[in-house]
């Protein structure tokens, strides 16, 4: 239809062109129809996927060792390849002003904790070198800088270098270790200028000063310091260190710091693939440390088979209550959703106490003199145990589905099949069945997905041969605090997750899912 006559545009009542005021209109409904569902949108970003975000970003993210030992990483960085893998007595200086502040912050033993995960004994070396770095004897670097000039010794002077732009940019790691002094001061409640600089401020000027030239620096005083360091009584630190553990001058501890040392790693990924990164590069862990190809590959086997039972069991149910009166039909879906009115928890224990030796079943099968007393099954802390019993928490999810699809088949589909000379294997087969493979799709697809993710039930009824992936993650959320690598585990599992969805729908189609007419 045109939009113009012989006079013109055709006009709204306004008076304005009908076209553009459809326009206008249908943007007024857009907009009121956006802010409906904000709401809901704002729901789903908040709980659904900033979390995954969150997660996703998890697993990269390594900004603790940069954090925690600035100045160490950034001369480990400075370093080339033709440098020895142990540092020499500078970096080790500045390893000490780093432990200082992180053992007064108390973040040594975090990043001790984090280390630990890519090699066992970092976390005992890094817990033990914060106690003994406070009681190392430095004294002797503020005594020579006071003999210089007494003022290093004020508070006021170093608040003066702290405002001094040019002065920040001469003693960089001397500014550096007068905030971090100043921070965690205020943060125990204390006032910064009463209280007494500590002597790691002045190694970190010390090694400031050592590699500029006296001439070449504006302020008096740092140039009269500067001028001066080069006959300073110096300690020894990568000995010190040394003393305090001999794992510090040990190259697998080193080429591990700077292996980690980048603010984003994807050693958390390799983790989860049972790989490893190391300073010379990337290799399959040895066999007794591979443990999460096979957590994934059980939980992919067992959820497929746990799907299948559900299908096996589930079928014939929803058939059954799709084709009895609707009283019956009524009965039997009360049945099948009494257990959601029962605690998980209870339904699961419920389970173990039903499968244990001496449980009721055991007991049964003796009674029966189907087994003897002494051949009692072992039917739980198994993988049959935890198939068994997610069977039964999720067969709901499989029937459901399958119900609801099936109650949409016209009966008069099977008697006209029936009526044209087919039996009653051939009119379900060739009929009934392909009409209702869009409620088996639905249904497999939720308990699939529901039972790669499962925890509780695997975690009460699966020992150690019947736990899940999601077992493994919830470990090391809670117990071992390895936040990265759970979150690697779970975008892995994530990812895993969509490609079957992907192939699925290569294969079946999700357009064939349905969960009702």
């Amino acid at each position: 239809m045109s939009d113009t006559t012989d006079t013109g545009p055709v006009l709204a009542a306004d008076g304005t062109p009908l076209k553009r005021s459809l326009k206008r209109s249908l943007r007024l409904q857009k907009f009121r129809a956006l802010m409906l569902i904000a709401p809901l949108l704002a729901f789903i970003l908040i709980t659904f996927i900033a979390p995954i975000a969150d997660m996703l970003f998890r697993s990269v993210e390594n900004k603790i060792v940069e954090e925690t030992l600035p100045q160490t990483v950034g001369m480990l960085n400075a370093d080339s390849d033709d440098d020895p893998i142990v540092p020499g007595n500078e970096t080790f200086s500045a390893l000490y002003v780093d432990m200082f502040v992180a053992a007064e912050k108390k973040e040594h033993t975090r990043l001790g904790t984090r280390l630990n995960y890519e090699q066992t004994g970092v976390s005992s070396l890094f817990r033990k070198s914060g106690r003994r770095v406070r009681r190392l004897d430095v004294e002797v670097y503020r005594d020579q800088f006071a003999a210089v000039d007494p003022k290093w010794n004020e508070f006021a002077t170093w608040e003066m270098l702290a405002n001094d732009s040019d002065a920040s940019d001469v003693l960089p790691r001397a500014m550096w270790a007068f905030g971090a002094w100043q921070d965690y001061v205020i943060a125990d409640g204390d006032v910064p200028k009463e209280e007494g600089l500590e002597d790691f401020i002045f190694v970190a000027l010390y090694d400031d000063l050592k590699n500029i030239s006296g001439n070449a620096v504006g302020n008096d005083m740092i140039q009269k310091a500067a001028s001066g360091v080069s006959g300073f009584e110096t300690v020894d630190f990568k000995a010190a260190f040394k003393k305090f553990d001999k794992d510090w001058v040990s190259e697998d501890v080193w080429k591990t710091l700077r292996t980690y040392s980048p603010p984003y790693t994807e050693g958390y990924f390799l983790n989860a693939a049972d790989l490893k990164k190391d300073f010379d590069g990337y290799s399959v862990r040895p066999d007794n440390e591979r443990i999460y190809g096979t957590l994934f590959g059980r939980t992919l086997f067992m959820s497929m088979v746990i799907t299948g039972c559900a299908i096996l069991l589930g079928y014939p149910i929803a058939w059954l209550m799709s084709n009895r009166p609707m009283r019956e039909a009524n009965l039997l879906m009360i049945m099948v959703l009494l257990p959601f009115w029962t605690s998980l928890l209870v339904r699961t224990s419920a389970w173990k106490v039903m499968l244990q030796q001496q449980g009721v079943i055991n007991d049964t099968l003796v009674w029966l003199n189907i087994v003897d007393e002494a051949g009692r099954l072992v039917l739980i802390n198994n993988q049959f145990g935890t198939i068994v019993a997610m069977t039964h928490i999720l067969l709901p999810f499989m029937v459901l589905p399958l119900y609801s699809v099936m109650r949409t088949i016209p009966e008069t589909y099977t008697r006209a099949a029936k009526s044209m000379g087919a039996t009653n294997w051939t009119a379900f087969w060739r009929v009934y069945f392909p009409l209702s493979v869009p409620g088996i799709g639905a249904g497999s697809i939720l308990v699939f997905i529901l039972s790669i993710g499962y925890y509780i039930t695997p975690e009460i009824v699966g020992g150690t041969t019947g736990t899940f992936i999601s077992n493994r993650i919830a470990y090391h959320i809670s117990s071992s605090l390895n936040w990265g690598l759970a979150a690697a585990l779970g975008t892995i599992l994530l990812v895993v997750v969509l490609l079957l969805y992907w192939v699925y729908d290569r294969i079946v189609g999700i357009d064939n899912v349905k969960l009702g007419g």
